[in-house]
């Protein structure tokens, strides 16, 4: 299993990523903490205790803490990992639990500017300490703000940017990183003529629109209609 975001002692969160060969079959029991999957490439099953559910890419599957998962792989199936500690806060349920979704039936919602996001996975269907969500950033930078909550986000493909105070890192497929609760940054997206997406998870569970923008653009920044 190849590490993309280690844990650190002040965050809740971990991000790794893994492949399933064609035909085999690889199966995980998860600790004291839930996990959330998100396929990226490849198709095939998975089976959580005794229900199995089809696997595609753009699937999402949300593992509760001591529940055995065994994915099964038609063609070779790539997926990211995300670990959530059982010490993150817990947000009340909203909704039944779901184990898979796909990202192609969530929810789209609006966040700052024209960017918008998919919900996959949060309170309102049994992920109730971080949320998984997909977000897409048209062809610009947004402007510099911050969240409240803890996250780590995965990009499937570029090009694009981060730029976190006077640091810049491209950004490309399978690069991932690490946001702390209120440090300053933009995501921008290198790429003239489509949209940037990105897959993002964060502790406490909520709204991927929950970003405050700083004082000096705040006061001239508008929703995008």
């Amino acid at each position: 299993m190849q590490t993309s975001v280690p844990p650190i002692e002040e965050s809740a969160l971990a991000l790794s990523t893994f492949r399933v060969d064609a035909g085999a079959e690889l199966s995980t029991t998860e600790g004291e903490g839930d996990t959330l999957f998100y396929a990226f490439s490849g198709e095939g099953s998975l089976r959580v205790e005794a229900q199995t559910f089809e696997l595609h890419a753009g699937s999402a599957a949300l593992v509760l803490a001591g529940e055995k998962a065994t994915f099964a792989a038609r063609s070779e199936l790539a997926v990211f990992r995300a670990t959530v500690d059982p010490a993150a806060d817990r947000h009340a349920p909203l909704g039944p639990r779901e184990t898979v979704v796909r990202l192609e039936s969530a929810d789209a919602q609006r966040a700052t500017g024209a960017r918008s996001f998919q919900l996959l996975f949060g309170p309102h269907n049994g992920s109730t300490r971080a949320t998984l969500f997909a977000g897409f950033i048209p062809s610009s930078r947004a402007p510099w703000h911050y969240h409240l909550y803890d996250e780590i986000v995965w990009v499937p493909e570029g090009p694009g940017r981060l730029h976190i105070g006077e640091s810049t890192e491209d950004l490309g497929a399978g690069s991932a990183f690490r946001l702390r609760p209120r440090e300053i940054h933009i995501v921008e997206n290198l790429s003239v003529d489509a949209e940037m997406t990105v897959i993002g998870v964060f502790t406490p569970a909520g709204s991927p629109s929950a970003a405050y923008l700083m004082p000096g653009v705040a006061a001239e920044y508008r929703f995008s209609g």
